[in-house]
């Protein structure tokens, strides 16, 4: 039987009643500051979500027959008025071959200076009987047929906070208790940073996401059927987004946070916008207590009897951390763009834990006791530099980009375990020392061409990417000499990983689009070399592979708000250091773990079909998939005689999977707008180690979120998340998280204050089952989850006036209004 520790939650009751009160009742103290407004936005295809260059864009004031100002979108379908005076607007988007798109009620105030419309979808005349009128609110989740946005502005609950907040209030992402994002129905998930792979940036991505603050971050996407310019690892993609800059003139913002568990975060961010360059750079720093209980029980088979291992620990890990980053975008030309970013992370955390592990024999009698002592530090620094070039090649929208980014990293990590036996007594105790030093270091180039064809109905696009990234991983254990009283190497556990990469891909996908039909077919090759030694002579060349992976959407758009699409990919799971890195991790001596040097490749098909329903408040998306696996590469536990447990990964066997997944959102008034995700897995696992671990199961996730705006400049949102997930060797036992959040603006929106409560019911359990042929284990982890925090923000800017090009200007040039 497991026994439950139940930790003691904080009081939230007076507090929270408290502090609502306050926001829904205070009053908002006003300074003139700002006179002019801006309002922006992206013009794409609704179909394939391509951007559409030139479209004519039209601003009007309320009840004007007249257009204030018209202007083109530029090559990626953006468009932006400055300066325009505070009132109510009304704007209409025109393209040859599409529907007219107006949008009513535009409201620019003191509020709201700059209108940021978000992606506006043009549909094709031959679906579309009369202009499309919709309402000029961005929601916070967007929903596609291969992916969801979440937009990070219209969040309350992501202000003050991290990448790893805002990621657990996304539909269809968990955030397991190690901060790692998967995607739900996806096996294995990669996080990129600006459409460029994290994992390339830091060795551990979780201390990556928990220093990018959410004020610099624009939006998330997570991608279920990546294209085929997107590398082919991992069977989806989370994209984080940051921002570029702000509106015209020197503009930035200050906060900070702090919160009852210890946990604190300060971030100072400034950008500025002429017309023909920006510079943006932000700083964060945080820090964070986390405390965490765990226990487990394992019940171990033997011919002849049954005997027990019960462990138990508590743990404290302090971890402070800081981001800076800073970018430029500059026009060199009408035809020319370079984008420089730089990119900074540093991550220190220290711990201790106490561990007790009991012995029983058949009878649950206690036959031993052993106390350990854990302290851990480690410090990590990573640097990331990227550059990106595109030139406009011809006048019909033909570009050529090329980008390079390079990075380095390092990781130090130092532990000391203390170990004793208390039942029965030893007179000598041992202590082992570990330093393990990590470097990484990568280097990525991409090229890629799209052009425009058949009148820009149709798209090409075509790339080369290469990348090359090196691990060393230098791990040195002393054991402590307690007769001479130094640290003498052990050269059993003592080992140096050296692992180098390179992959080469090309692709190429072409994008037809015609009669509300979307088909977007592509291919992409990659060639991928590794090899990697150890310093006891051992070396492996893994030969060099050729994979192909295919990739097609075909979406169909009708009667203006249905859609029904299907996708077909490929998609590789490829053994990395992690995984194949063979150093021993015995801080547990009873658990003991390694990886494993002759991992092979796992390859998956994944085939999905969704169907769209929009209505002008609401969107209802439900999709069915299916995925089947080879050779799946997964963690596998196996004990031995001795009673001790070796974790290792291997190519466990084949995995199939079916998912349902129901996506909508809801705004039953203008003040008020909800979104819910739920999924349901059905998994089977066919294992080639035993036959007898073959098995089959459910797994469960789904996600709840509402927003309200409230008088007296007050809005609040809440989410619950909840997870039930199965694995190879059994599942992870369902949980559920709870987040809260209230936010009051002053001085015309400039200051913002914001509450926040994360599982006030109580704090987040993990609890997990596994099963081998000659053991049963459970477990439970339980950290101090449940808090309270109180942001402060202020907001400054310095609007730069600019002359919006007349309306007789810029319609003499548009196209006739013809069809196609």
């Amino acid at each position: 039987m497991l026994t439950i520790h139940t930790l003691k939650p904080i009081n939230y009751t007076l507090i929270v009643v408290l502090c609502l009160l306050h926001a829904l009742t205070a009053g908002a103290a006003y300074s003139s500051f700002a006179e002019k407004g801006s309002i922006s936005g992206k013009v794409v295809d609704e179909l394939d979500g391509l951007s559409i260059p030139s479209a004519i864009v039209s601003i009007y004031a309320a009840g004007a027959e007249q257009p204030l100002f018209t202007t083109p979108t530029d090559e990626n379908g953006n468009f932006k008025f400055d300066a325009l005076n505070f009132g109510i607007y009304k704007l209409k988007v025109s393209y040859v071959g599409y529907a007219p798109l107006i949008l009513s009620d535009i409201v620019l105030n003191q509020k709201e200076q700059d209108k940021d419309l978000g992606t506006l979808k043009l549909g094709s005349d031959q679906n579309n009987l009369a202009e499309v009128i919709i309402t000029a609110t961005k929601p916070t989740v967007e929903f596609g047929a291969d992916m969801i946005t979440y937009n990070v502005d219209q969040s309350i609950l992501a202000e003050g906070s991290t990448a790893t907040d805002l990621l657990k209030n996304v539909p269809m992402v968990q955030i397991d208790i190690d901060g790692n994002a998967t995607i739900a129905g996806k096996r294995s998930t990669r996080v990129f940073v600006d459409g460029k792979p994290s994992d390339f940036m830091t060795s551990n991505i979780a201390d990556l996401l928990n220093v990018l603050p959410s004020e610099a971050i624009e939006k998330i996407e997570v991608m279920t059927n990546p294209p085929a310019r997107y590398s082919a690892d991992g069977e989806g993609i989370i994209n984080i987004v940051m921002k570029k800059g702000f509106k015209l003139g020197f503009n930035g913002s200050l906060s900070a946070t702090a919160g009852l568990q210890e946990n604190s975060n300060a971030t100072a961010q400034a950008a500025y916008k002429g017309n023909k360059f920006s510079v943006n750079g932000s700083v964060t720093y945080r820090e964070q207590l986390r405390r965490t209980y765990n226990e487990s029980v394992r019940t171990n088979f033997r011919p002849d009897t049954v005997f027990y291992y019960d462990q138990y620990s508590n743990n404290n890990s302090l971890s402070n951390g800081g981001n800076a980053r800073a970018g430029l975008n500059w026009d060199i030309t009408p035809a020319q763009n370079l984008k420089v970013s730089v990119n900074y992370n540093t991550n220190k955390n220290s711990s201790d834990s106490d561990l007790d592990f009991y012995y029983f024999n058949q009878e649950r009698e206690q036959t031993r006791l052993r106390k350990q002592n854990n302290t851990y530090d480690a410090l990590g620094n990573n640097f990331v530099v990227n550059a990106e070039y595109s030139v406009k090649v011809d006048t019909s929208g033909s570009r050529l980009e090329m980008g390079v980014s390079i990075n380095g990293n390092s990781n130090t990590n130092d532990r000391i375990f203390d170990r004793r036996f208390a039942a029965p007594s030893r007179p000598s105790p041992t202590m082992q020392f570990n330093q393990n030093e990590i470097l990484n270091d990568g280097i990525n180039f991409n090229l890629d061409f799209d052009k425009p064809v058949f009148k820009k109905r149709d798209r090409i696009e075509l790339g080369v990417q290469y990348n090359y990234r090196k691990n060393d991983n230098d791990l040195i254990v002393q054991d402590y000499d307690f007769d001479d009283l130094l640290y003498i190497t052990n050269p059993t556990l003592t080992n140096r990983f050296l692992y180098n990469e390179h992959i080469l891909a090309g692709y190429a996908s072409y994008n037809y689009r015609k009669d509300g039909w979307s088909v977007k077919p592509g291919i992409r090759t990659e060639i991928t070399d590794v090899d990697f030694d150890l310093s006891t002579g051992d070396k492996y060349d893994l030969k060099s592979y050729v994979s192909v992976f295919p990739n097609l959407s075909v979406n169909r758009f009708f009667r203006k708000r249905y859609n029904i699409g299907a996708t077909y990919s490929v998609r590789i799971d490829r053994p990395r250091e992690t995984t194949l890195n063979p150093q021993v991790n015995n801080n547990d001596p009873l658990n003991i773990s390694f990886g494993n040097p002759d991992l092979n490749p796992a390859y998956t098909q994944q085939i999905s079909i969704s169907f769209g329903m929009f209505g002008e408040l609401w969107s209802f998306t439900p999709r069915l998939s299916y995925s089947s696996s080879n050779g799946v590469i997964e963690r596998y536990r196996t004990v031995l005689d001795n009673g001790v447990s070796e974790a290792t990964y291997d190519n466990v066997g084949n995995n199939t999977s079916t998912a349902l997944i129901l996506i909508g959102n809801y705004r039953p008034h203008k003040t008020i707008s909800t979104n819910v995700s739920f999924n349901i897995i059905q998994g089977k696992y066919t294992s080639k180690l035993n036959t007898a671990l073959n098995r089959k199961g459910m797994s469960l996730r789904g996600t709840m979120g509402v927003s309200l705006q409230l008088p007296f400049k007050t809005a609040c949102e809440a989410n619950l998340n909840y997870a039930n997930n199965i694995n190879a060797q059994g599942r992870t036992k369902g949980s559920v998280e709870s987040s809260f959040g209230a936010r009051k603006s002053f001085m015309k929106n400039k200051l913002l204050t914001r509450i926040s409560i994360n599982d006030p019911f109580g704090r987040r359990n993990n609890t997990v089952y596994n099963t081998g042929t000659n053991f049963l284990l459970e477990g439970l982890s339980t950290n101090n989850t449940n808090n309270v925090s109180l942001s402060l923000s202020y907001r400054f800017s310095n609007m730069k006036k600019v002359t919006v090009p007349k309306a007789s200007t810029v319609e003499q040039a548009a196209p006739p209004a013809k069809k196609r």
